[in-house]
């Protein structure tokens, strides 16, 4: 989902200072090469992510030698209520490499380091790696996290700016990079496989959080515009658009519903609702990783929740 600056995102002054968790590892990954060393060395490069998403990647790749502070860690907070604190403005003062989504998802992070006064750090933004654009009169996905060529390319780039920040460690990261991107072929490969069981299937979302994993996997969206871009947006669904939007689980029109179980309302819970009544699956999704989780672990579970609703 987007998030904006009407939304909540606006700094907050004279908040007292607080200790932000970094994003932590699982046991998913604790016996792989790339897993973060504990602790991180007081040389480390610090690494400010805007969610936990990309600052797990930055800890896979930077291992021990990275720091890495996720301003948004919490699985059940919701990143269209966040408000942005003088910790986080603290960290990006001293922060090497920051990590923002762009898209106009993380837009406090470009307002912190413009009111701040650390002009060195390197800011990587993922949309713009991605190379994503609106289409034709259309609008932007910006949740690429859900796409794992981009993620790969995210991984490089980085590698580099790490490298950039600690030259003597850059062989490292790059060998750590290559490692995590190894990781990422088989949820490419699961997508793949979806694809070809089931290409062409239909299934409904509540907002385009997951559509670069359904696309992928040779889905078709049949959910109204309407309803996912009010969602996205915190508006209210017109009655119209959401009987239309109940009529595709009531008239067995989808094969899945995929739900952002982040951000829920009564009107994302009766369409849940709808779908468990005719026997539809639901195959529930978040924007940041859940308690206990890396990346390639959630995305390998959210894959397979997937393939599983859908009879594979």
């Amino acid at each position: 989902m987007r998030v904006s600056s009407s939304r909540g995102l606006a700094f907050v002054a004279g908040v007292s200072l607080i200790l932000l968790v970094g994003c932590g590892s699982s046991s998913d990954a604790a016996d792989d090469g790339d897993a973060p060393q504990s602790p991180a060395a007081s040389s480390a490069v610090e690494v400010v992510a805007s969610t936990n998403v990309y600052g797990d990647i930055a800890e896979r790749i930077g291992g021990g030698k990275a720091e890495v502070t996720s301003i948004i860690s919490d699985p059940d907070q919701d990143p269209h209520s966040y408000e942005a604190n003088t910790q986080n403005q603290l960290a990006l003062s001293k922060a090497k490499v920051v990590i923002e989504n762009g898209g106009g998802y993380d837009d406090f992070i470009d307002r912190m380091l413009e009111s701040g006064d650390n002009s060195s750090a390197e800011v990587i933004n993922a949309v713009k790696v991605s190379g994503k654009t609106a289409p034709e009169g259309g609008e932007l996905n910006e949740h690429v996290w859900y796409d794992f060529p981009t993620v790969a390319r995210l991984a490089d780039r980085i590698a580099a700016a790490l490298g950039r920040a600690a030259p003597g460690d850059a062989a490292t990261f790059t060998k750590n990079a290559e490692t995590f991107k190894a990781k990422l072929k088989p949820l490419e490969a699961k997508e793949a496989q979806i694809k070809a069981d089931h290409g062409g299937e239909p299934v409904a979302i509540t907002e385009p959080v997951p559509l670069y994993m359904t696309e992928a996997s040779g889905l078709v969206d049949k959910t109204p515009e309407e309803f996912s871009e009010a969602i996205e947006e915190g508006d209210d669904v017109s009655p119209r658009t959401l009987q239309e939007t109940l009529a595709l689980f009531t008239g067995k029109q989808v094969e899945a519903l995929v739900y952002n179980d982040q951000t829920t309302g009564p009107q994302t819970e009766k369409v849940e609702q709808a779908a468990q009544a005719a026997g539809i699956p639901v195959v529930p999704v978040t924007e940041t990783l859940p308690e206990g989780k890396d990346y390639v672990g959630w995305m390998t579970a959210n894959v397979d929740a997937l393939a599983s609703a859908l009879g594979k």
